[in-house]
């Protein structure tokens, strides 16, 4: 079983909306329904957990129902102190009714573009490993800097790549690593991907998409207005395979 998981318990405090970014109408209809529709009626998704605070899910329940009569919604979860704490929340709830074995895929509802490609091809990628990220190239020189002031070194922009969601991972061994974090380390956790490295999973990556970005900032949501207006357009990478497959 392939159970999609969305995060929707941010407040996009960097965007300075009134309400969280997620639940803002764009096109006529919410951030959020753009993924949750993609999610629900792809055929290689079998359930849907969603991490949410109790306020917005009346009207969560009211999208499901229309993406897809919310045939395959299992429950909410409760958002924690941080991102990593509230997948936990989700995985454990996740865990009521799906074996170790099922695979758990991780979306941000901040994500709106997320493509039926995207979701079959990190599907297809995970078999034989532990999890899948897809991944963008770095395509700008990159450069360190220890003291946030002066350049320290250049860095080789050929093994640095941009992790995306959604990521995949064999549920037990995610959550297990995860847990292993608790209490303190896992408030430290920047991205999905970092609890499986740290515990040794098998992470393989595939390329990701361009047009599946996360809108963070001011900039970031009129990008996605001038792309659901017709203006801009979601670039997808061709679907290659990576050497390490």
């Amino acid at each position: 079983m392939n159970i999609a998981l969305i995060l929707s318990g941010g407040t996009g405090a960097r965007l300075g909306t009134e309400i969280p970014k997620q639940y803002l109408e764009e096109g006529g209809r919410p951030v959020l329904s753009y993924c949750l529709e993609t999610l629900s009626l792809h055929a290689g998704i079998d359930a849907i957990q969603i991490v949410a605070e109790p306020c917005w899910r009346p009207q969560i329940a009211g999208w499901l129902e229309a993406a897809d009569k919310g045939r395959k919604f299992k429950g909410f979860s409760q958002a924690g102190r941080n991102r990593q704490l509230s997948i936990l929340h989700g995985l454990e709830d996740i865990a009521e009714y799906a074996a170790d074995t099922d695979y758990v895929l991780i979306h941000d509802a901040a994500r709106p573009l997320l493509s039926a490609e995207l979701i079959s091809d990190c599907l297809e990628a995970v078999r034989g490993h532990d999890g899948v990220l897809p991944v963008l190239p770095m395509k700008d020189t990159v450069y360190c800097s220890e003291d946030g002031r002066s350049i320290t070194s250049l860095l080789d922009r050929s093994t640095i790549f941009g992790g995306q969601a959604p990521e995949v991972f064999l549920l037990g061994r995610y959550m297990d690593a995860n847990r292993r974090l608790l209490p303190d380390a896992i408030l430290r956790i920047n991205g999905s991907t970092e609890p499986a490295i740290m515990d040794g999973m098998d992470i393989v990556m595939i390329p990701g998409d361009e047009g599946n970005f996360k809108i963070t900032t001011k900039e970031d949501l009129e990008r996605f207005r001038r792309i659901i207006a017709g203006v801009g357009r979601a670039v997808k990478n061709p679907p290659k395979k990576m050497h390490n497959q």
